[in-house]
């Protein structure tokens, strides 16, 4: 039998989708039938005879081309053209063969779906024609049937699209539109349209809609307001209705007829309706009423609408109460005045004026009046003022009106004194006069003299302001010296109000009156000189009319005494400014002179403005206010130096005050900062002061590394800082990983907000018992209304520190440098700093320890002239190292020239055509100064020899001293740099002749040297117990030469190799010590393997040495050389045992131990630098004093 039966290119019961009328094929294959089966079509279950159809048999025949495996296909193919009908129509091949059973057909199926246009849409819910009242619901059906795809079905309304929305059953689509009729719809055409993708174009059913509507509203216009007996014109207007409404008019409840009325059509549908008519207003009305009613007759509704005309009466005149003209009021009370209208209609409209300007009134009104009250504070403009009250309304053309006067008593305002003429000499007449403002009623002026009332000439009167009088009144004087300073004082008063005003005058005489300017505390004497007969003159001085001291009565405390014509101020004040009056008397008269003293002093600054605050963009204004003597618009000054465009952008104003103020225009964020004002008037030192200008800006977070990076062990509270400039000062949120952190509420999470400057703040979140979990980056956001700013630090465990960033140099001296560098993550734990250094082509390394262990800033000493050094820096907890810094950084001391150079001052060198006077002077000087010293040095070395005789005449009863000899560079003396050197470099000297017992077995190298790379020497440097500082008698600023060990004659010397530094010391010469007074050296390191800083900055004082078996004491070198010193033993790392011992005297005082004690002082810094000396202290009888 067959095997399959198929149609080609169609699964079975698939869907073949084709146009109408479109021709399409079906081929149907039977396969592997022996023998070749009969296909038969179906169209549904009718078998179709086709004559057209194409058959064919395929012979397939079997593998290796065995015939008798031979199978065969039968192929049928039929043409089909289906139309509308065909739409779900099923097409099936089936295959007969004898060898299948007729019970069960070998099918294969197909379904036809043919896409054919839709029916034409019909309308069911409205049929055109029929009539609807406005408000009733309308649903309007559009359906279409047929149609593969079913219809679209759209709804139009007079052509606008307003419904999309359909629905579909089978073949047969719907669209349904409710609505509520209104006048719109009235004649609107409804179109229904239904197409898909077989219409060549939309199918349309259309209906033409008919609604009846009432107006909704009529209107009437016309004047709201008219007087008895005028015609009013009114219109009534419908809104639109259809059909068309009636107008009737009821006025006066009375029914107009015969009104003549039109209609329109309305845009909106339906028609308008307007009537016009002319209403007279009848007397004894106060009000017209009309009524405008609209009728649809067809729906029999009605609208009616009311229009009211009030009917206008004129009010009565006002009427003034409350102030009865002609009486007087004082200048300074309260007076109510008011105004009241009865009748009309409508009521009054008071309004109140004075001398016809409008001013406020409060109203009060009543059924049949209105009252408005004026309140006033009476004053010299309201004498004689007019007011008037108006009342009108609609009625009146004019308004009606009354107006009373008022009369206000007041007094003069002020009062002035005029003098003729203006300069008063002695001998010469003059005038005063004194003029008073204007009074009500007038003014009755006096003179006084001191207090006392003088007789006035011409007392005269005129009219005045506000109808006041102005009074005169005159004074004559005969000026005289004596008359200088003496007050006269004008007096205007009016009696009827008992008020009074004055002025004074201070007559300022002119004759012998010198002027002296002083400086404030400095001294300042004055000398006059009377001459008279007699000679016997009495001189007495007085200020502001007090009398001032005499030396004879002075206790001695006075600043300010005098002697005869001597006026002694000893220290100037400010305060003394003023004029001093001296009066000469003898027997026959008195003569006095005047003195006008000034007082300069220097301006100082007194105030200046806050922190000026402003937006971007703005200008601001500094003020800065200052006092001194004498102030000119120069006097203050500002200055910023990182403000480039100062000079473009700023502008400065003076006032008489002494305040300047500087203007800044435009300001942006750069400008914020701090403006220096200075004050200065050539008298005493110039002043300054800071003045901060804070301009608005968003938060900026200081992203210093120690804010980056935060440490804390688990178990304990961490704590990470934010920190920021703004302004306003920033408000802080925290958040982890993205989730903000709810602080203060949990006992988690604490945060602190703390404000460390004027723009500065910071906040502190605590994290309290810390976890694992807890470490990681935190979120700090800093905002303010101008916008925000973010920062991520990061908590940690506690850590070794990182290395320190930005080493750089900040200054180089010829055996100095000294740097600066950024701190970086301290690890949680206090760190400290330690340098190494070394030439650039020098391998060996030496180190210095940072003190204080904080500092950023660090000077290195002791290093050598014109050297170029490369410097490196790490940093150092508890809990480890970090990393040097490469050796990038590099610096070159200077030499002694370039030293010298920056010493001279810059206008010297710049001078170079010194007068050779100058020059020779200056020659001649300097060899004198030189022959001088050459005289001291020879006395002194004389008298050290004698010196020596007696110390070898009393070797027995004086100390060994052992001497070291260690010259500087730069002179005789042994200088601090030159020991801490010594020290620092832990260089070896030998002492062959030492005794053995106390020399340690192979010294080893020190284990708490900073120098890298020091070789191991095998002799040991020799241990001073007293450096002894020679006090002779008269060379108290010489000390003895400590000979080097190694020059001792009688000491066995071996040939060995020396340190490179041992080597470029001298042999020979003296040390002469500028000063007596010199600081201790630093000791060696101790034995605990601590660190001493061997800067000379930092002089420890050593305690003493520990010996177990003393050594015995060497005689003094420069008596004996039989003896040699003996060496202590010394430990292995270099250090000395040491005593605990009592209260000790400081480093830098010279301790004398001879019978009389005494104390000296250090006297300056760089001369306890030259020499350093301490004893031993155990059983030397020193003789000579020495500094402990």
């Amino acid at each position: 039998p067959p095997s399959s039966v198929e149609i080609l290119d169609h699964r079975h019961n698939s869907k073949i989708e084709i146009k109408e009328n479109q021709e399409f094929h079906l081929e149907c294959r039977v396969r592997n039938a022996k023998p070749a089966a009969k296909i038969v079509w179906y169209r549904g279950n009718v078998e179709l005879n086709i004559p057209n159809r194409d058959d064919q048999i395929i012979e397939v025949p079997g593998k290796n081309g065995d015939k008798r495996v031979t199978r065969y296909d039968t192929h049928s193919r039929i043409s089909l053209k289906p139309t509308a009908e065909d739409d779900y129509a099923e097409y099936t091949c089936e295959a007969r063969h004898e060898a299948l059973s007729s019970d069960i057909p070998l099918r294969t199926t197909v379904q036809l779906s043919v896409f054919y246009p839709p029916g034409l849409p019909y309308i069911e819910g409205y049929t055109e024609g029929e009539t609807i009242r406005r408000g009733q619901t309308v649903e309007l059906v559009c359906r279409s049937r047929g149609g593969n795809p079913p219809a679209q079905l759209i709804w139009y309304k007079n052509g606008e699209q307003i419904r999309m929305a359909y629905r579909t059953a089978g073949r047969v689509s719907e669209n349904v539109y409710t609505f509520t009729a209104d006048a719109s719809d009235n004649k609107a055409r409804y179109k229904c349209e239904a197409s898909n993708i077989m219409s060549k174009s939309p199918l349309k059913a259309e209906v033409d809609m008919t609604v009846l509507f009432s107006p909704a509203h009529v209107t009437i216009s016309g004047p709201t307001e008219a007087r008895v007996g005028d015609p009013v014109p009114l219109t009534c207007t419908t809104a639109n209705s259809n059909p068309p409404a009636e107008i009737k008019w009821m006025v006066a409840g009375r029914q107009v007829r015969n009104a003549t009325s039109r209609t329109v059509v309305s845009p909106e549908g339906g028609w308008i309706t307007t009537s016009n008519i002319t209403a007279v207003v009848e007397p004894n009305r106060r009000s017209l009423v009309v009524i405008c009613h609209g009728l649809n007759m067809q729906l029999t509704e009605n609208v009616v609408s009311t229009h009211t005309i009030n009917v206008l009466y004129p009010p009565s005149s006002p009427f003034i109460h409350g102030y009865t003209e002609g009486s007087h009021v004082p200048a300074g009370t309260v007076q109510k005045i008011s105004c009241t209208s009865t009748g009309g209609n409508p009521l009054a409209t008071l309004t109140w004026y004075k001398n016809d300007k409008k001013i406020n009134s409060a109203l009060k009104t009543n059924d049949k009046s209105v009252t408005a009250e004026i309140t006033i504070l009476t004053n010299v403009t309201d004498n004689e003022a007019r007011y008037r009250c108006e009342a009108a309304n609609s009625a009146t053309e004019i308004p009606l009106f009354e107006t009373i006067t008022m009369n206000v008593y007041f007094p003069p305002d002020h009062v002035k004194i005029r003098k003729d003429p203006v300069e008063l000499k002695p001998n010469e007449q003059a005038t005063l006069t004194c003029d008073s403002s204007s009074s009500n009623p007038p003014a009755k002026l006096s003179w006084w003299r001191e207090g006392i009332p003088v007789q006035g000439l011409y007392n005269t009167t005129k009219a005045g302001l506000h109808g006041g009088t102005v009074s005169s009144i005159e004074l004559k004087l005969n000026i005289t010296e004596q008359l200088n300073g003496i007050v006269y004082t004008c007096q205007a008063t009016n009696e009827a109000l008992q008020r009074s005003v004055h002025d004074a005058i201070t007559l300022q005489v002119l004759y012998n009156e010198e002027a002296v300017t002083g400086i404030e505390s400095e001294p300042l004497i004055i000398t006059l000189k009377a001459e008279g007969n007699p000679q016997n003159i009495a001189y007495t001085w007085t200020k502001d009319g007090l009398p001032i001291i005499q030396s004879s009565s002075s206790s001695g405390v006075e600043r300010i005494i005098s002697d005869g014509p001597v006026l002694n101020i000893t220290k100037l004040s400010r305060h003394d400014a003023g004029t001093y009056t001296c009066e000469a008397l003898n027997s026959q008269g008195s003569s006095v002179t005047q003195i006008n003293i000034t007082v300069q002093y220097a301006a100082t600054i007194v105030a200046t403005s806050e922190s000026v605050v402003v937006n971007p963009n703005e200008d601001a204004t500094l003020s800065c206010t200052a006092d001194g003597n004498p102030l000119s618009d120069d006097t203050i000054t500002w200055k910023r130096d990182d403000f480039p465009e100062f000079d473009a952008r700023t502008s400065v104003m003076y006032d008489k005050n002494g305040t300047s103020y500087l203007r800044i225009t435009d300001v942006t964020r750069d400008d914020l900062g701090s403006f220096q004002c200075i004050a200065s008037n050539g008298v005493g030192n110039v002043t300054s002061k800071e003045v901060m200008l804070i301009v608005k800006h968003k938060p900026e977070i200081d992203e210093h590394p120690t804010l980056l990076k935060f440490a804390s062990d688990a178990g304990d509270t961490g704590r990470v800082i934010c920190r920021s400039q703004a302004s306003p000062l920033a408000r802080y949120s925290w958040a982890r990983s993205g989730s903000p952190i709810t602080a203060n509420t949990t006992g988690k999470y604490y945060t602190t907000f703390r404000q460390t400057g004027a723009l500065m703040s910071e906040s502190v979140l605590y994290i309290t018992h810390v976890t694992s979990s807890d470490y990681g980056n935190y979120e700090c956001v800093a905002r303010n209304e101008l916008g925000f700013s973010t920062i991520s630090p990061r908590l940690e465990v506690t850590s070794a520190p990182d290395t320190p960033t930005l080493l750089t140099v900040l200054n180089v001296t010829h055996d100095t440098v000294t740097l600066g560098w950024t701190p970086a993550f301290d690890g949680g734990m206090k760190a400290s700093y330690r340098i190494r250094y070394r030439q650039v082509n020098d391998d060996g390394y030496k180190y210095v320890d940072v003190v204080p262990h904080n500092a950023t800033t660090f000077t290195i000493r002791d290093l050598e002239v014109n050297t170029q050094y490369v410097f490196s820096i790490m940093a150092m907890n508890k809990l480890g190292n970090s990393k040097y810094m490469p050796d990038l950084l590099s610096a070159r001391t200077s030499t002694f020239n370039d030293h010298i150079e920056k010493i001279i001052p810059e206008d010297l060198l710049e001078k170079q055509d010194l007068p050779r006077i100058v020059i020779i002077s200056v020659s001649v000087i300097g060899v004198f100064l030189l022959i001088i010293n050459i005289g001291l040095v020879a006395g002194c070395m004389l008298k050290r020899r004698a010196k020596r005789i007696r110390e070898q005449s009393n070797q027995t009863s004086k100390s060994a001293t052992i001497e070291m000899y260690a010259p500087s560079s730069y002179n005789d003396t042994v200088t601090g740099e030159t020991l801490s050197s010594v020290s620092e470099k832990s260089e070896t000297y030998s002492n062959e002749g030492s005794n053995n017992d106390y020399v340690d077995e192979g010294r080893k190298q020190a284990t708490s040297t900073y120098l890298m790379d020091q070789q191991d020497y095998p002799g040991a440097y020799p241990v001073c117990p007293s450096y002894e500082l020679q006090m002779q008698p008269n060379m108290a600023h010489k000390t003895h030469t400590l000979p080097h060990p190694h020059h001792h004659h009688q000491h066995h010397m071996h040939d060995r190799t020396r340190a490179r530094d041992d080597q470029s010391l001298g042999y020979h010469g003296n040390m002469s010590a500028k000063s007596s007074y010199v600081s201790a050296p630093s000791p060696a390191p101790p034995a605990d393997g601590s660190y001493y800083n061997m800067s000379d900055r930092y002089l420890s004082y050593p305690p003493p040495l520990d010996f177990q078996n003393p050594p015995p004491i060497p005689a003094h070198p420069h008596m004996s050389h039989m003896h040699n010193p003996v060496t202590p033993p010394l430990p292995a790392n270099g250090s000395l045992l040491r005593h605990q011992r009592g209260a000790v005297p400081p480093p830098d005082v010279l301790h004398n131990t001879s019978q009389n004690p005494q104390i000296l002082q250090a006297q300056t810094l760089a001369q306890k630098r030259e020499l350093t000396s301490f004893g031993n202290g155990y059983g030397v009888n020193e003789q000579e004093g020495h500094l402990v």
